[in-house]
């Protein structure tokens, strides 16, 4: 691509710019990188949004931007009058709101209410500054220095400083107060020490390594990681909700609801409603009905299958591509998985296009068993896709010394499409002699405690979990497939039990890499490999739906979870 650029203007922009965002730009101006690519790269590494834009314009590019294809999200602008109550359906979270040791969809919601992180993952993959203005990295990428926002107070009216920022990343990396945050953040990445003020605005991560996704890791992708007052105990944050957000709680009664009003003492724009109320389901049915019978305004998520009457046109529905998707992790440990090939033969069995069609009406994109979505820049798309390959699933059956098949057992969760796509497998293994007996339980006995020898989840020989969308591959790479070590908190989720070093090596280097042609390429060797040993059955990343009735407008969810209603009105 020949791009017209202003080289005396470009010049200038670049003053005061790094070695890795020089790069960036480098690779943008000779056409090496998209548009999309390069504001989404351009965000990562921390340079603000009005330079991306003068940067497009010096090198004769426009600088509007524009939503991903196929994707649609709520306006910004919210068509009603302020002072609304908004009343929102979620799922049930399944234990208690703690910012250490949340770990499902519910509960992140209810942490993202009142809390705030220091970045925001958008619905297009880039980042947006919350309380943290600025970030950059040194020359090797394994520095990241963030200013703090100034003249930001908590809801007890403490300011917000350096401090609380180290406090909070501090508890979350040490290893033995088990935060969920691990899954991103292991000691492998960030040790509590690496943590360190360097003033009353500023902290530096000290990185054990080069991480060129690191902003993501502390963004709202990793969403234990709400910014915490120096010293607050987190086993009590059910009771305050303590944050900096723009809403304060109201009232809080777990497996039933909350309430939250308006922050009048918001540092940014006040939000619009008044009041946001939330409803928790156990289950999708009612959730769906009470959207359509009027008594939410908001469902915060819903499934094709089973939410058909919310695609009708009669209400506005929310389209995200995202990487979210279900993990279908057989024990590498427990035979008669111990077996890569009979691993291969289970996921030969599956038809995935019909999967797709099937649970989804289209709204999905294919899976090639590997943490690699399509929706990510750096997915290596000359890996060959796997297909439904009857013969061959009953041959690597034989040739691993089971050709009469074998009997075994799935564990899931009742969640959206879950249970179906669980049957779905259990028919498709059926066609090569492998009988799958299944097991459907509430998502609250499914994660138990979240840890090892406490979780039906991580324990359970075949399980069927799912994952929320993240901005960049490296919470899939890592926390479910990386060789478990309760030191460093690396395999925090890893329920296949895979133990590959050829595969950690590889993700580290992936993890290291700052430009996307390197990425790409690594991707590609980490795709072949997970092909090859399917720990994890990788078999669709559906989109993720917000429904609400026409007359709300202003909803921002993200793909992860997230259900921000500070912009929602009625109208």
């Amino acid at each position: 691509m020949t791009r017209n650029i202003d080289h005396s203007r470009l010049g200038r922009l670049r003053q005061g710019q790094g070695e890795i965002a020089n790069h960036i730009i480098d690779e943008f101006a000779a056409g090496r990188l998209s548009r999309r690519d390069f504001i989404r790269r351009g965000t990562v590494v921390g340079i603000s949004v009005p330079l991306l834009g003068s940067i497009l314009a010096a090198c004769g590019s426009s600088s509007s931007s524009s939503a991903a294809p196929g994707t649609s999200s709520s306006s910004s602008a919210a068509a009603g009058a302020p002072g609304a109550v908004i009343k929102a359906g979620i799922v049930v979270p399944t234990g208690a709101i703690n910012p250490v040791t949340v770990a499902d969809q519910g509960g992140l919601d209810m942490l993202a209410q009142t809390g705030e992180y220091l970045c925001l993952s958008t619905q297009t993959l880039t980042l947006q500054p919350v309380l943290a203005t600025s970030w950059t990295p040194n020359s090797t990428a394994d520095v990241w220095t963030f200013k703090i926002r100034q003249g930001v107070k908590f809801h007890n009216g403490a300011s917000l400083t350096a401090d609380d920022v180290v406090y909070t990343f501090q508890l979350h990396t040490n290893t033995k107060n088990g935060s969920n945050a691990l899954s991103a953040l292991p000691n492998t990445v960030l040790k509590p020490s690496g943590v360190v003020k360097v003033d009353d605005y500023t902290v530096a991560f000290h990185l054990e390594a080069p991480n060129g996704n690191f902003p993501y890791l502390v963004s709202s992708d990793n969403y234990n990681v709400i910014i915490l007052p120096n010293g607050y105990n987190p086993a009590s944050w059910q009771s305050s909700f303590i944050g900096t957000g723009p809403f304060v709680l109201g009232s809080y009664t777990p497996k039933v609801g909350a309430t939250f009003t308006r922050n009048e003492q918001y540092w940014g724009k006040k939000a619009l409603p008044s009041q946001t109320q939330f409803t928790f389901y156990d289950t999708p049915s009612p959730s769906i009905l009470a959207l359509t019978g009027g008594t939410i305004d908001v469902l915060g998520q819903f499934a094709v299958t089973g939410g058909e009457a919310l695609l009708n046109g009669s209400y506005n529905v929310i389209k995200l591509k995202s990487s979210a998707h279900r993990q279908l992790s057989m024990r590498n440990d427990q035979a008669p998985f111990t077996d890569p090939r009979v691993r291969q033969a289970i996921a030969l069995t599956l038809n995935r296009p019909q999967i797709v069609t099937a649970l989804f009406k289209g709204y999905a994109d294919i899976g090639n068993d590997s943490p690699f979505a399509p929706v990510f820049p750096s997915t290596n798309t000359s890996v060959a896709q796997r297909t439904q390959n009857l013969s061959q699933a009953k041959s690597l059956l034989a040739a691993a010394g089971h050709g009469s098949g074998f009997s075994t057992k799935l564990v899931t969760e009742n969640f959206l499409e879950i249970p179906q796509y669980a049957q779905i497998v259990q028919q498709s293994a059926a066609a090569v002699g492998v009988k799958i007996s299944l097991t459907v339980e509430s998502s609250t006995q499914y994660y138990g405690k979240d840890t090892f020898g406490n979780s039906d989840w991580l324990d359970a020989t075949m399980s069927l979990v799912d994952y929320g969308h993240r901005g960049v591959p490296n919470v899939f790479l890592g926390a479910p497939l990386e060789t478990i070590n309760a030191t460093t908190g690396s395999g925090a989720w890893n329920a296949a039990h895979f133990n590959n070093s050829q595969y950690d090596k590889l993700v580290a280097q992936y993890t290291a890499a700052s430009d996307l042609s390197t990425q790409r390429s690594l991707a590609g060797q980490i795709e072949t490999l997970l092909l090859a040993q399917t720990p994890i059955i990788f078999g669709y990343f559906y989109n993720y739906l917000t429904a609400m009735a026409k007359n709300v407008t202003g909803v921002y969810p993200t793909a992860i979870g997230h259900l921000f209603l500070y912009n929602a009105a009625k109208s």
